[in-house]
This record gives structure tokens, C-alpha cells and sequence, in this order.
């Protein structure tokens, strides 16, 4: 009897793991300039999260240039070194085959900026304000 993953969003246990071993693999890398190039090192990068496919030939890495600078010049530099930051990987990670490497700009501190300025609103106080307290105010 062949086991059959379930047909759900979530990503596997495996994939999970494996991305969590790309993300420090890449970050090992990038900490200690292994790749020459002056974006790359003047910039320190943090790389939020990685995902993978499910047959894990596909690595989608988030990054982050910090302080937000550089962002589009930090993607243009990681762009051009993926088929060496792909190698360097490689050799970090034992996998079958060494997956492709895809960079995004990570956005979930904005996201998550915009959400507190939300949460912290008058509109929304006043709504998340306690029932006794509302009824006191409107009296």
C-alpha cells in the first residue's frame, strides 16, 4: 500500500525542513561574502523565509535588505549570483538535486506595520473597547 500525502495547501514536513535548511544555508552564505559583489557586500540581508515546491525544485526565498535600502539594487545583485548562490547552496544542503532559486522582496513588515496603524486607530479602539465602557460613553 503506497501512503498518499493528503491533497491540502500545507506545505509537507519534509518541504518545510528543507526550506528551513536552504534559508540558513543562504544566510551562511551571504553573512560571509562568499559571493563578490559590492551591493551584496556593503548590504546586510536577511532572509525571512523560504518555500519550497512540492517536488522541491523550486526554492521561493524572502528576503529583506536591512533597513529596507537598496531593496531593488539587493534583488537586481541576488538575481545575477543565483546560479552561484544555487552551487553554494548545494554544497550546504544534500539534496538529489539542487533546486532553483527564486527571489522575492519580503513585504510582511509592511503588512504588518500597516496593521498595527489599524489596530491602533480611534475607529478601532472604540470598537474594541470593553461593552460596559460603550455604554457609559453613550449615556
Amino acid at each position: 500500500m503506497s501512503r498518499i500525502a493528503p491533497k491540502s495547501g500545507a506545505p509537507s514536513h519534509r518541504s518545510e525542513r528543507v526550506a528551513e535548511q536552504i534559508r540558513h544555508a543562504l544566510s551562511d552564505v551571504l553573512a560571509r561574502g562568499e559571493v563578490v559583489d559590492p551591493v551584496l557586500q556593503r548590504q546586510v540581508v536577511t532572509i525571512a523565509g523560504v518555500r519550497m515546491s512540492p517536488d522541491l525544485k523550486l526554492a521561493t526565498v524572502a528576503f529583506l535588505p536591512l533597513g529596507g535600502r537598496e531593496s531593488a539594487q539587493t534583488l537586481t545583485a541576488l538575481q545575477t549570483h543565483r546560479k552561484a548562490l544555487r552551487t553554494l547552496v548545494a554544497h550546504r544542503v544534500n539534496l538529489k538535486y539542487a533546486p532553483e532559486l527564486r527571489f522575492v522582496l519580503d513585504e510582511s513588515f509592511d503588512v504588518q506595520a500597516r496593521m498595527d496603524a489599524l489596530l491602533r486607530s480611534p475607529q478601532v479602539a472604540r470598537d474594541l473597547a470593553p461593552e460596559s465602557e460603550n455604554n457609559e460613553e453613550s449615556k
